[in-house]
């Protein structure tokens, strides 16, 4: 009898959990539709088209179709791994992405503690939308101005250290200027952009503890680096991970517009190289390999960051 009664206890607790799962959803049925257009979305453009990632391991034909195209297993990852320019490429990226890392995700949150800590209010909405306003000129604008400011031939750069005594410079087109130029150019454009979410948070941190530091005779400096900064931690850890989690994927369309032969030696990134290979030579299954070996190093950074940001901050996406 226990035994029987057992069972039909275990056999009735998926159904009580069925109805109270629909009685949930029949609720807030409008959420749940809401919900299912971004789901559809990223079904469709997202998971759908990782279909087509076989192409990688085959030896890809349009007129054959995928199906329909040879299997070549891992060639194409062996060739461009035996290439003579896969180290250049690889580090190109990563050294633009590492130094992009160390200098410009540190800015954003210099200039949140700077514009909170600033007392006029007037004149910290001034500096936020000086900082704010480059953010939304476009690529190609920002490019030409590049262009227009380090011309070697009237260029307001190259005429300061001609009235010094010096020989212009021609910055766009040297190898050894190129990452300098395009990291710093970020970090000017996007710099007053990306301080918004560190302004929110710092305004979110409890008034009370900065009213007992400076109870404590803590200064101003050491209220920021004991209240402050921890207040914002979880914030800037979480950002940080995201930043990993892309950390192979460059600035593809500035390094484009930017690009030349004079200074292919610095900007040839994986981004541009699987543009001129598969886009413009044709050979999609190739740059289909290129792009999901550099998809693999984002995901393993992405889990491997992760897990250490949960056990030393305890803090993570998941």
């Amino acid at each position: 009898m226990n035994s029987t009664a057992n069972t039909a206890g275990t056999a009735s607790r998926p159904k009580s959990r069925r109805s109270s799962l629909l009685k949930a959803v029949s609720s807030r049925y409008d959420l749940y539709l809401m919900l299912l257009i971004p789901i559809v979305w990223y079904l469709v453009f997202h998971y759908g088209p990782l279909y087509g990632l076989q192409i990688a391991f085959k030896n890809f034909s349009p007129a054959k179709g995928i199906n329909g195209s040879a299997w070549v297993g891992l060639d194409h990852f062996k060739r461009f791994v035996e290439s003579y320019y896969f180290w250049r490429l690889l580090w190109n990226t990563i050294s633009i992405n590492l130094f992009s890392l160390l200098f410009a995700f540190p800015i954003p949150i210099l200039l949140a503690l700077l514009v909170t800590e600033i007392r006029n209010k007037a004149f910290s909405k001034v500096v936020q939308n000086i900082t704010y306003i480059p953010h939304f000129i476009s690529i190609v604008v920002m490019v030409g101005m590049l262009m227009l400011f380090l011309s070697p031939r009237g260029g307001p750069l190259n005429s300061i250290i001609e009235a010094f005594g010096g020989e212009p410079v021609r910055f766009l087109d040297s190898a050894g200027w190129f990452k300098t130029i395009f990291i710093s150019s970020n970090i000017w454009q996007n710099m007053g952009w990306q301080s918004i979410i560190y302004i929110a948070a710092l305004s979110g941190v409890n008034p009370q503890l900065y009213e007992a530091a400076k109870m404590d005779g803590a200064s101003r400096l050491r209220r920021i680096w004991h209240v402050s900064i921890p207040g914002i931690l979880p914030v800037i850890v979480i950002l940080l991970i995201l930043d990993v989690g892309h950390f192979m994927n460059v600035g593809f369309e500035k390094i484009l517009l930017m690009q030349n032969n004079l200074n292919l030696e610095s900007s040839d990134v994986i981004s541009t190289f699987v543009y001129s290979a598969g886009i413009l030579k044709g050979e999609y299954s190739y740059t289909a390999a290129i792009g999901l070996f550099n998809s693999l190093i984002n995901l393993a950074l992405l889990i491997l960051v992760n897990r250490f940001a949960r056990k030393k901050a305890e803090t993570s996406l998941w």
